[in-house]
C-alpha cells in the first residue's frame, strides 16, 4: 500500500512539473486576423518592381548602325506597354543628346514617353560610347491569399481570416499601373464633383425667363 501511494505522489509531481514549464493554455498569443476588428483588410497587395537593362552602341551622331532594331526587338519581346517606366542611363547627361533622341522616337512609336527622372540603380555602369535604356515594370499581387485558416464563426467582433482576400487579390489584377497602389496619381483639370454638378450649376446661374418682364403683344391689325 505504502509503495501504490509513493507512486502516485510521484506522478503526481511530475504531472504538475509538466503543466508549470509548458504554462496555462491561455498564453497562446492570438492571430493577426483574430484581433483585427476594423474594416481595413489585413491582406493588402504588394507591389514588386523589375528592371529591365539594354546597353546600345551610340555615335555623336545618334544610335549605332543596327541599334534601333536591336531595341525595337527588345521593346517588342518585352511587351512595352502602359505602366512601364522608361528611363536612361546615358554618360553625356540628357540634354543635347542625339542618341537620347533617337531612343525617345523609337519609344513614342509606342504610345510612351522616357521620363526624365534619374534611372535605377542597376549593376554596374554604362561603358564609355554606350547609352543604357531602363524600363522598370511593376507588379501587384496579394500572398496568402485566399486564406481560411480561420473561419468567420468569430464571436470577438474581429474580422475573419479571408476578409477582404478577394477584393485585394481583384485590385491587384485590374490596376492598369501598379505603381499607382504605391505613389497615387495627382489630379488634373477639374474633379469628377466639379463635372457632375456643372450642369446644375448652369441651370442655376442662368437668367430666369422673367427677369425682363413680360413681351408686349398687340392683337390688333395693320
Amino acid at each position: 500500500m505504502a509503495n501504490s501511494v509513493r507512486s502516485i505522489g510521484v506522478a503526481t509531481a511530475a504531472l504538475a512539473l509538466l503543466l508549470s514549464a509548458a504554462g496555462p493554455a491561455v498564453a497562446r498569443p492570438a492571430a493577426a486576423d483574430e484581433t483585427n476588428k476594423s474594416v481595413e483588410s489585413t491582406h493588402q497587395p504588394v507591389v514588386e518592381r523589375t528592371d529591365y537593362v539594354l546597353d546600345l552602341r551610340a555615335t555623336p551622331r545618334g544610335l549605332a548602325l543596327g541599334e534601333q532594331e536591336r531595341l525595337s526587338g527588345w521593346f517588342d519581346g518585352l511587351g512595352l506597354g502602359y505602366g512601364d517606366t522608361i528611363t536612361l542611363d546615358d554618360p553625356l547627361g540628357w540634354h543635347d543628346s542625339v542618341t537620347q533622341d533617337n531612343v525617345a522616337a523609337l519609344v513614342s512609336r509606342y504610345g510612351m514617353l522616357v521620363s526624365h527622372d534619374a534611372a535605377p540603380i542597376t549593376a554596374g555602369r554604362p561603358l564609355a560610347g554606350t547609352i543604357r535604356v531602363v524600363v522598370s515594370r511593376a507588379t501587384a499581387h496579394v500572398d496568402k491569399c485566399p486564406d481560411w485558416s480561420h473561419d468567420n464563426s468569430e464571436y470577438g467582433g474581429a474580422s475573419g481570416s479571408n476578409y477582404g482576400c478577394a477584393t485585394a487579390t481583384n485590385l491587384a489584377a485590374m490596376i492598369a499601373n501598379p505603381e499607382d497602389l504605391v505613389h497615387g496619381q495627382r489630379g488634373g483639370g477639374a474633379s469628377d464633383a466639379d463635372v457632375s454638378v456643372r450642369a446644375i450649376k448652369t441651370y442655376r446661374d442662368a437668367v430666369t425667363t422673367g427677369a425682363g418682364g413680360l413681351k408686349s403683344e398687340s392683337t390688333g391689325g395693320k
